[in-house]
């Protein structure tokens, strides 16, 4: 009998967590209940209108809206990421979505990388937090690595890499994500037709279960993350001035889970205790793009190559915000 991988991680993960802890069953159980029903709505939606687009035929008009302004939908993309209300985890089913759909991975990557950083609440709260200041250097990161990543994709595209996006299992399994399949015949009321309806269902099931499954994984490992990962210990390895601390924050914020929101007051105090606005500002950003729980639902929906992408440009992205906002 072959076990599903992310259904035996989150078996192990709570069998670990009954015999060391008990007493976080509880909370961790409360707190994946209350995100995944968070994020429902969002998933729901997402997998509706992809299993609609793949069904009518509407995914290969969506995907050719894209083609031959790559470039300006980079931009496009990077500026609505930062407008967006998604988390890390929770922009996962939209980019299923659109990748399903046929839209190219550059400005796909673009709102991808943006999303999780800013979005109008999170400014308001980031300048009530941090400051004015902070806020728009934040908005400002948000967009730029946003645009670099669409465009470094845009580049390794054209080099030959990068070809192939998801992994089998998601939409049809092969998509290329850079290109738009072959045309037919759009019909928007596709329930009329026995196999077009079947399709829909067929397809809406199978994305609804294998990106549930990861998330769900995500979310108990956030659980985790923020019952037993202190801030002191945090502020030790990032504390100070100078590159180091930068990277240092950069390289701690990408496998610790931040929560957005609850990130804010947490790097305040970290700052107060001697952690540099920039080292701050790319814990921030590396956290909120590339933790754990988000990197595991990308790695779950991206082939190695993509999901390495994805890594570098938000490492790399978050040490030159940190980098460029401490030199401010």
């Amino acid at each position: 009998m072959e076990f599903d991988r992310a259904w035996l991680a989150v078996g192990v993960v709570i069998a670990a967590v009954a015999v060391l802890d008990p007493t976080q069953m509880r909370p961790s159980a409360v707190f994946t209940a209350v995100a995944v029903a968070g994020v429902l709505p969002f998933l729901l939606l997402s997998v509706a209108i992809a299993a609609y687009a793949k069904a009518s035929g509407a995914d290969n008009l969506i995907g050719r809206a894209f083609q031959g302004r790559i470039v300006a939908m980079i931009g496009f993309a990077a500026a609505m990421g930062a407008l967006s209300p998604f988390c890390s985890c929770g922009v996962i089913p939209l980019i299923a979505a659109l990748l399903v759909m046929g839209v190219p991975l550059a400005p796909v990557m673009a709102f991808w990388l943006a999303s999780p950083l800013m979005d109008p609440s999170m400014f308001v709260l980031t300048a009530g937090t941090l400051g004015g200041g902070f806020a728009v250097a934040k908005t400002a990161a948000a967009l730029a690595i946003g645009v670099m990543g669409g465009a470094g994709v845009l580049a390794l595209q054209r080099t030959g890499l990068l070809r192939a996006v998801l992994r089998d299992g998601v939409g049809d399994g092969g998509c290329a994500g850079a290109q738009v399949r072959a045309p037919q015949e759009v019909a928007w009321r596709f329930w009329h037709q026995p196999a077009r309806r079947a399709a829909f269902m067929a397809g809406a099931r199978d994305n609804l279960l294998f990106l549930g499954k990861w998330l769900v994984l995500a979310f108990v490992l956030e659980s985790l993350m923020l019952a037993y990962v202190p801030a002191e210990l945090v502020a030790g390895v990032a504390g100070g001035d100078g590159v180091g601390p930068v990277i240092a924050a950069t390289v701690v914020g990408v496998p610790a889970y931040l929560n957005g929101y609850a990130a804010l007051p947490l790097v305040a105090g970290l700052i107060e205790q001697g952690m540099s606005p920039g080292a701050g500002m790319a814990f921030l950003i590396a956290g909120g793009v590339s933790s754990v729980p988000a990197a595991i639902a990308v790695y779950a929906l991206a082939r190695p190559p993509v999901f390495a992408a994805y890594l570098g440009f938000a490492f790399v992205g978050a040490t030159a915000a940190g980098l460029a906002y401490g030199a401010l």
